[in-house]
């Protein structure tokens, strides 16, 4: 996820991911989202394996950020908001 001007990203995992960005973008949760107005939906990946998805956020969170970067652009060039697609 991303703010409105692209320039702070946020990595994080939930079982329930339409819910969980409403959630961000209501700002109902305190903490990064909201303090950093966190609220495009900019990339996703999806596992059925709740520690598989544990184990990529944690790779995602040690890269670098423009390795994020290359990544969203892989499948998301124009960085379009993604909630309405989920």
């Amino acid at each position: 996820m991303t703010n409105q001007y692209n320039k702070v990203l946020y990595t994080g995992v939930t079982s329930d991911l339409k819910k969980r960005v409403f959630q961000h973008r209501e700002k109902l949760i305190d903490g990064f989202t909201k303090r950093y107005n966190i609220v495009k939906l900019v990339y996703y990946e999806a596992y059925d394996d709740p520690e598989n998805a544990i184990l990529r956020e944690k790779q995602l969170k040690s890269g670098t950020r423009q390795k994020k970067i290359d990544l969203i652009n892989t499948l998301n060039m124009k960085w379009i908001d993604l909630y309405n697609k989920i």
